[in-house]
């Protein structure tokens, strides 16, 4: 078998940024992909893999950097998988974020378009985040072969981007509030103290698995810690020393995860100590977040991107409104003072419990929420028992909506779709199949995530 000899290219110009934090070059014709880079650098780079039409290449030298490069801030920037446009200014990160939606709805979704408002940025760029998962393991990545004794090897991080059995030790992360820090460097050196074995992956041993960190505006925290064996003592121990060292914490879970995979949604959640659930407050009203709900991640930012669907919804005092992927309500509650009824569907069982303690909380009474399959609830049927939606608001996963959910939607001709997305590929996609009864009467992206890739876009579909 042919070796792969690395080749060494000198003097190149990085010319565009592109998805997940890489920029692009082209040499001899090909695309050459790099990371860490901004357009307008000039750098040797070397190949780490070539293919026929395309190669991955790492920088060896930077002889200067490009007018929007800005200096990264975290120390793990180099290696860990989030915040890969750090080395981007804000202002640069905003524009190629616009670029992605205007690109992906005209070359995917091929609709005719109104004129694309304006990305709207996020306030805060960092410490923005409520919710971070981190990963334990006994055998922790590191970027060169180094001697490591058995406790330094012991590592509570994030997963390098793509391989789920490497992590990366994680002592600053300033995705959420500092005090997360706190905590989880807490609770890594007290399990090393204290000899509690870190999660082999492989081997599928070890007592410590993941940790989950979600806090409110208030100042409150949830702390998830999950086990994979259920050692009573063990576990009292450390939740007891978390409670006595973080008074902020107003949530103390553990679970048990003798599973193969990471997933929590098909366990349960044990209280140690405290509140089952966090509150927050978002546009003057509650919302109850329990341990597996979804809520959005950045508060401040979410508030902003529910204004623009309800101002993109244009609803009536006689509107019936579906809320299709409605999470824990918290768009159904947002918008139901401006309608008849608001009907919520979800297929995670504890967010829609979660949905109707959120209306019983701030008195709203014209909400319902059912949990299932959404391409198995919404038929004629359900249309039929509940009312005709006049207007549907939809915020799927990634990978978009079902084609079945579409094609109800489309039979039953709501005279206004709003598509919230923060996938715009699978959105544009989507909008194609709507494309046959909706025209697209206005854009909106908004940046959730500084610092990555990620982008929001809301999108109004009215019937032609």
């Amino acid at each position: 078998m042919p070796i792969f000899a690395p080749m060494k290219i000198e003097n190149v110009t990085i010319e565009k940024a592109v998805n997940e934090g890489k920029c692009i070059t082209r040499i001899d014709n090909m695309v050459v992909f790099t990371q860490r880079t901004v357009p307008g650098d000039v750098v040797d780079l070397e190949y780490h893999k070539k293919k026929r039409n395309y190669a991955d290449a790492n920088i060896t030298h930077f002889y200067s950097r490009g007018e929007n490069y800005s200096a990264p801030f975290c120390p793990h920037f180099n290696y860990c998988s989030g915040c890969k446009w750090q080395q981007l200014q804000y202002d640069a990160q905003l524009g190629l974020k616009q670029i992605t939606v205007e690109e992906a709805l005209v070359n995917i979704g091929k609709v005719e378009l109104p004129p694309i408002n304006p990305i709207v940025g996020s306030a805060k760029v960092t410490h923005y985040r409520n919710k971070m998962e981190y990963s334990f393991t006994h055998k922790k990545w590191v970027p060169e072969l180094t001697q490591l004794d058995l406790e330094e090897h012991k590592a509570l991080g994030l997963h390098m981007a793509g391989r789920f059995d490497k992590v990366l030790d994680i002592t600053d992360c300033h995705l959420q509030d500092d005090l997360g820090n706190q905590i989880r460097n807490f609770v890594k050196d007290s399990a090393i103290q204290n000899e509690i074995t870190f999660f082999n992956l492989r081997d599928q041993n070890g007592m410590l698995r993941n940790l989950i960190l979600r806090n409110n505006t208030a100042g409150e925290w949830m702390f998830i810690l999950m086990f994979f064996e259920n050692d009573a003592p063990l576990i009292a121990a450390l939740l007891e020393a978390v409670k006595n060292q973080f008074p902020s914490i107003t949530s103390l879970l553990y679970v048990i995860n003798s599973k193969r995979n990471d997933t929590i949604t098909d366990l349960p959640v044990h209280t140690y100590w405290g509140n089952d659930f966090l509150m927050e407050i978002m546009g003057g009203l509650k919302f109850k977040i329990s341990p597996k709900a979804f809520f959005q991640v950045n508060v401040a930012q979410a508030k902003v991107l529910y204004d623009i669907t309800k101002n993109f919804a244009q609803l009536s005092p006689t509107d019936i409104v579906y809320d299709l992927y409605t999470g824990t309500g918290s768009i159904a509650c947002y918008i139901a003072d401006r309608c008849k009824k608001v009907i919520g569907l979800e297929y995670v069982p504890e967010a829609i419990e979660d949905a109707k303690t959120n209306a019983q909380l701030n008195n709203i009474k014209n909400t319902s929420f059912y949990a299932g399959d959404i391409k198995d609830l919404l038929t004629e049927a359900f249309f039929d028992a509940h009312g005709a939606p006049d207007v549907i608001i939809t915020d799927p996963p990634r990978n978009g909506m079902h084609a079945d959910v579409i094609s109800q939607i489309l039979r039953a001709k709501p005279k206004r779709v709003v598509y919230v997305s923060c996938n715009a590929a699978t959105q544009a996609r989507d909008l194609a199949v709507f494309d046959e009864l909706y025209k697209v009467t206005q854009v909106q992206p908004v940046d959730m995530f500084p610092h990555t890739s990620h982008v929001e876009n809301v999108v109004c579909l009215e019937l032609k």
